[in-house]
């Protein structure tokens, strides 16, 4: 993206002034590398955003932004409902609440080295991953319609983990809204043996390592020191909550046109959040929601066995969760007064600060801790939300975020290559995917090292720790 044709607002924060039906400016976080190095059609998408009905304040970027659907990966905006506000299926995207459980392995590295092929070879086989793959928890409608209503909480009372879970999750673990009769049967179909499972694309289980500490006492709260072994698991609502976004992009569709919304581009359709068609979409968006911290709280379940069988004294507790890909209604403060928005967060995660009673009470005193993921063998992030980012409304970003097309990753480097390498610095790879391994190879993404500087420096969240890939189930 040209910098010639931003505001410079700081040396971390940029403006693309209002022209032609914007309603708002956009605003997008990075340094000039990192905003050079984004597309044109962030740019371009993020004034189709700032153009819909409703939005408050700007439309936003964070420092990983790249181009996606409608918004960009990386995008937020907040809509007033009492102004004719939209709810809007691209800014939440097809994998709802796509999102991260963080577990610690109460382990330390050396413990974990002689077990890392046994557990690397039964995660393989126990989780499965890739796309349309299923596994061996079977529901019935029944069971389906409490798993999209009540979420992780749904998992935990069928055995899948413990309450001491859910005290760590947003929300408990389940999003609130949600309505099963707004899931079409076609969604409820896809969803069949696909609980405990990752997927594709950039769906990964990683051990990881703590490799530095950044900030001693936050890391010290959250009980966290360098070598400790850690598991994140990226997933979210599968074929389920896939399906709620085709469903629905034909719905917002006839809906926009009914309410008269000039719609830029199709993945922009929209319709008022008051509406028939908005409530419904929000219902069905909460229930993939749901399936999604459900889904990961099933993988979860399934980890602890493994961990447990293969190393005995192993105690996997949950750190952390937090979702990207969601719109959830929140308060926040516009022109002095606590307005009630519907935020839509599509590849950005919450981060509200210390205090906050939006953050899980386990986290309050602290700030909404976040996984900044990295691709297989780069680094990851624990960063923590801030007190003063109210600008972004609390947001920040979740990943390293795409340098290349998945296309143009393919004609960089072939799958086998990808598994050598990684192979060859001591990295364990388990995928059924070998093209996989290709588009998510790490040249693929930014600099993550530089996303989390510019993420800190705007003053969007605090880095805490830094963690070292050991091995990775991928999608």
């Amino acid at each position: 993206m040209h910098t010639a044709s931003l505001n410079k607002i700081s040396s971390w924060l940029w403006e693309l002034p209002r022209t032609g039906t914007m309603r708002v400016p956009a605003l997008i976080f990075g340094d000039r590398a990192l905003i050079s190095e984004m597309d044109e059609t962030v740019g371009r998408q993020l004034a189709n955003v700032a153009a819909l009905p409703g939005i408050v304040r700007a439309a936003l970027a964070m420092p990983d932004a790249h181009s996606g659907f409608g918004f960009p990966i990386g995008g937020v905006a907040a809509f007033d409902p009492d102004q004719g506000g939209v709810i809007c299926m691209g800014g939440v995207g097809y994998d709802i609440s796509c999102g991260v459980r963080v577990l610690h392995a109460g382990m330390r590295r050396e413990e974990i080295q002689p077990h890392l092929q046994e557990l690397m070879d039964q995660l393989h086989q126990l989780v499965p991953s890739g796309v349309g793959k299923t596994g061996a928890i079977a529901l019935k409608p029944s069971e389906l319609d409490q798993a999209l209503t009540l979420g992780a909480r749904w998992a935990v009372k069928k055995g899948f983990g413990n309450r001491e879970d859910l005290a760590r999750l947003e929300d408990g673990g389940v999003m609130a809204g949600a309505e099963p009769q707004s899931v079409s049967p076609r969604a409820r179909a896809r969803e069949k043996r696909q609980m405990g499972t990752l997927g594709a694309g950039n769906h990964y289980l990683e051990i990881q390592v703590v490799e530095h500490v950044l900030d001693k006492a936050s890391a010290q709260a959250l009980e966290l020191s360098v070598d400790d072994v850690l598991i994140s698991v990226h997933c979210g609502s599968r074929g389920l909550g896939h399906q709620i976004g085709t469903d629905y992009i034909q719905i917002l569709g006839r809906a926009a046109r009914r309410y008269g919304i000039p719609v830029p581009e199709r993945e922009l359709v929209c319709a008022p959040i008051l509406s028939d068609e908005g409530r419904a979409y929000f219902q069905a968006m909460a229930c993939g929601a749901n399936y999604a911290m459900a889904n990961r709280q099933a993988i979860t379940h399934l980890v602890r066995e493994i961990f447990a069988r293969v190393v005995p004294g192993a105690k996997v507790r949950t750190l952390f969760e937090v979702s990207h890909n969601t719109c959830r209604r929140e308060e926040h403060v516009v022109d002095g007064r606590v307005k009630t928005l519907f935020v839509h967060r599509k590849g950005a995660t919450r981060a509200f600060g210390p205090g906050s009673l939006e953050t899980a009470e386990a986290f309050r005193a602290l700030g909404q801790p976040i996984l900044v993921g990295g691709s297989m063998g780069t680094a990851s992030y624990v960063l923590l939300g801030q007190k003063d980012s109210e600008v972004a409304f609390y947001s920040a970003s979740h990943g390293s975020g795409r340098a290349l097309s998945r296309s143009q990753a393919l004609k960089r480097a072939k799958g086998r290559d990808v598994l050598d390498a990684l192979t060859a610095r001591g990295i364990l790879i388990r995928t059924d995917h070998l093209r996989g391994l290709a588009e998510e190879a790490p040249a693929a993404y930014k600099d993550i090292h530089q996303v989390v500087e510019a993420t800190a420096q705007a003053g969007l969240a605090r880095k805490v720790a830094c963690l070292a890939p050991l091995a990775c189930l991928k999608g």
